[in-house]
């Protein structure tokens, strides 16, 4: 079954397509934009220490690649079965406390990266929606919080609204069936 971490990465990954100065690193005071996007998943290993490993080429997979490759990942990293290149040349960070149950975390960059999402639980809450005459109506839906932290110096914070906007509306409007 797939979670929600894979939609997420997707749309990040196409989110990164339209804002590519997220997909970057600082070196020797310059800002690197990278070509491919290489998707870092911070992985707990039992409260003792963290591991990064990276989906290589993210933007080149399809969603239910993308989760495979995340959870094959993910278990090789708690059974400390990685090779140095699984954890290597990442260039955007995930991290997803949410199984914690987590309203909001504040992640720290994986430096030289330039930025980090963290997804943190998603939650059943009223909102208001459209009916079908228009009118607004409240419903139930599940509502989860996405928080990013970056470095200054590549952007500042209007850069990363924007690309929160749009990945927001990416979760909530693209068709995914069709990446099934």
């Amino acid at each position: 079954s797939l979670t929600y971490l894979p939609f997420i990465s997707r749309a990040v990954v196409d989110a990164i397509e339209e804002f590519p100065h997220l997909n970057a690193s600082v070196g020797d005071g310059e800002l690197v934009v990278h070509g491919r996007v290489n998707l870092a998943y911070a992985v707990d290993l039992d409260f003792e220490g963290l591991l990064a490993p990276v989906v290589h080429d993210a933007d080149a997979k399809r969603l239910t690649a993308l989760a495979r490759e995340i959870h094959d990942l993910a278990s090789r990293a708690r059974s400390k079965q990685l090779s140095a290149d699984d954890i290597a040349d990442g260039t955007f960070t995930i991290t997803n406390p949410g199984r914690y149950g987590t309203m909001m975390q504040f992640p720290v960059i994986n430096q030289p990266q330039v930025a980090i999402l963290s997804t943190d639980g998603v939650h059943r809450k009223p909102v208001v929606v459209s009916d079908a005459d228009g009118g607004e109506a409240i419903a139930i839906h599940s509502v989860g919080v996405l928080a990013l932290a970056w470095d200054h110096r590549a952007f500042d914070g209007a850069y990363v609204a924007a690309f929160l906007d749009r990945l927001r509306e990416l979760l909530e409007t693209r068709d995914w069936v069709a990446e099934l």
